[in-house]
């Protein structure tokens, strides 16, 4: 999976951040923003801290891929 930064220099507005509904109750997830040709991901439990970007291709592949696991 490609991981770049993608140029973006300021984080997504917080209202961009969305936790999947399969995360259950347990608190082990991540929260995902588009931006832009990329997707951010971030700890949901530390919403201040760093953010992964993935190009978008990559980002679909991978969430196709754990459809189907």
């Amino acid at each position: 999976m490609n991981n770049q930064n993608h140029g973006r220099a300021t984080p997504p507005p917080v209202s961009a951040w969305r936790k999947s509904s399969h995360s259950g109750e347990g608190n082990a997830c991540v929260e995902t923003a588009p931006l832009g040709s990329a997707v951010g991901v971030r700890d949901s439990k530390v919403t201040d801290g760093p953010v992964q970007t993935y190009d978008v291709s990559a980002w679909s592949a991978l969430t196709e891929a754990l459809k189907l696991a």
